[in-house]
């Protein structure tokens, strides 16, 4: 079992609760009134652009200047400075506890107020007349802090060892916070009351503009709903995910078409996370071949614009999901060698970082699933429970039962597959064989071959989303007449790449030949 799985999915781990008995929560300096005050004006106008530039940057910067170990002023304390605004204070609280999560160890209580802010906010969302134009990534980062903090709960929840008996009391006063229901009717309700399904179904007639226009309402009116209504889509994948119902997840998400751009990709986190758990979703159903493909893509947005990104607060968990994608798609090509979906830029990054673990997880031997169990261990998201224990019973640590459900279906699948390396090892080689003859190269019966080819059909097809048997297979076959006949899977041959390739080491050539200089 790979040690680092029980790191938080999201952020690192926080350091200990800061000691530093001089905050003064009701404190607040100048600089985080003029932020407040301007914040506030910025929202009432609707000025999308200073918004953004005052969320992704201002924000960052004092919190690194001003609370590196300590959490912002409370929300009382500015609410003077913004004309005591409700819905203003809904938002500073949530990026208060947003801060707090990512610099700090959250309390019990932080964990349940948090909770209950976010059920006003989305109330008021939901129930209100919310008029404004809040920026794409401003939104993403309230739905995926959201569910982060719901897997984060569930998590601690868990640990039941080391919980005190006020602890206790709490989680049993305050039993429906986090609830997993709660936040699944929340993702689902904001998706059914912004009606973002029949507006993308509208928007495919030509009736509608949502991805044209990132999902802004240059008309004067909102884009709150609609596009957290949108980005709950995504936190809906990601939530079933967590609890192993992958089915489902990808159901969430099918009004979003990911073969396409749209306002998922107009924010990298939301990208990353999208393409993440749907790639991962893919693997845990045998449909390696989309995984493969969605993978592919994402590796090689990644390795194209990670340099534009380095100086966003987000670039370690670029980088992090990076890495445990490149994991989860040597996992599928181990398991459905379809090496012509990738493109070359990804196969070389891949070989370089996975090449020799690839090659001894072909062998399926003990070392070979030790390698599988580190890949999936490092690579899965963390996986929760999210059922209350019974705390009238021992108090015993469950954090790590959904995971290890989880690994041990997949390792059963791998071990399934072992049958089926030597089978592709002679289809490969033959273009027919008869079954006898394949029977006696196999050290097998004819009877216990049929059951292997069976095995091997059902092994490399699966059903699809629109319930259609799509298949895996690099090489397929068809017996006829005790004869098997292989069919090989012609990939169609792309010049493209290479010809980009030459192009830059041709201009590479150039260059060095324009800095020689000739007597």
């Amino acid at each position: 079992m790979a040690s680092n799985y029980d790191y938080d999915d999201h952020h690192q781990q926080p350091p200990p609760p800061s000691s530093d008995l001089g905050y003064d929560p009701n404190f607040v300096p100048d600089s985080v009134k003029s932020f407040v005050v301007h914040l506030y004006r910025h929202i009432r106008e609707k000025n999308v652009y200073e918004i953004h530039q005052m969320y992704e940057t201002s924000f960052q910067t004092l919190s690194d200047r001003m609370f590196k170990d300590t959490p912002w002023p409370s929300g009382d304390a500015i609410a003077p400075y913004v004309d005591n605004d409700h819905v203003f204070g809904l938002l500073y609280r949530e990026m208060w506890f947003r801060h707090l999560y990512a610099r700090l160890q959250p309390t019990l209580r932080q964990r349940i107020d948090s909770w209950d802010n976010y059920c006003s906010l989305f109330q008021v969302v939901l129930h209100g007349v919310v008029n404004m134009q809040l920026p794409n990534q401003w939104l993403w980062d309230m739905v995926d802090e959201f569910v982060y903090q719901f897997q984060s709960f569930c998590q601690y929840r868990a640990k039941m060892k080391n919980k005190n008996e006020q602890e206790i009391a709490l989680l049993r006063q305050y039993d429906q916070a986090w609830n997993v229901y709660g936040v699944l009717n929340f993702l689902q309700a904001l998706v059914d009351r912004s009606m973002i399904i029949e507006i993308l179904e509208r928007e495919k007639d030509g009736l509608e503009q949502f991805t044209a226009t990132d999902g802004y309402d240059y008309n004067g009116g909102s884009n709150v709903l609609k596009v957290l209504g949108y980005f709950s889509m995504v936190g809906l994948l990601r939530v079933h995910c967590l609890l192993g119902d992958y089915q489902t997840g990808l159901k969430c998400l099918r009004p979003i078409d990911i073969s396409q751009q749209g306002v998922y990709t107009s924010v990298i986190g939301s990208h990353i996370t999208t393409i993440y758990h749907y790639g991962f979703a893919n693997l845990m159903l045998r449909r390696y071949v989309e995984a493969i493909r969605e993978f592919n893509k994402i590796l090689l947005y990644i390795y194209k614009t990670k340099q534009y990104h380095q100086k966003s607060p987000q670039y370690e968990q670029i980088l992090k999901k990076n890495e445990q994608m490149y994991a989860l798609l040597a996992i599928c090509l181990c398991l459905c060698p379809q090496v012509k979906l990738v493109e070359e830029t990804v196969n070389s990054q891949l070989r370089e970082k996975y090449g020799e673990k690839m090659s001894r997880m072909q062998r399926y031997d003990d070392e070979a699933f030790a390698l599988y169990d580190e890949l999936f261990s490092y690579a899965c998201p963390k996986f929760i429970t999210p059922s209350a224990p019974n705390y009238d019973e021992p108090l015993v640590n469950y954090n790590q039962d959904a995971y290890r459900l989880q690994l041990k279906l997949f390792l059963y699948e791998v071990r399934q597959q072992q049958l089926l390396a030597g089978v592709r090892t002679f289809l490969k080689v033959y273009s027919s064989i008869s079954l006898g003859k394949l029977a006696t190269y196999m050290e097998v019966d004819e009877a216990t071959l049929r059951t292997i080819l069976t095995t091997y059909k059902h092994k490399t097809h699966t059903v699809d989303i629109d319930g259609k048997i799509i298949s895996n297979a690099d090489i397929d076959f068809y017996i006829n007449d005790d004869v098997i006949h292989v069919v090989e899977s012609k990939p169609s041959k792309r010049y493209g790449d290479y010809f980009l390739r030459q192009i830059v080491k041709l201009e590479g050539v150039i260059n060095d030949m324009d800095r020689v200089k000739l007597d």
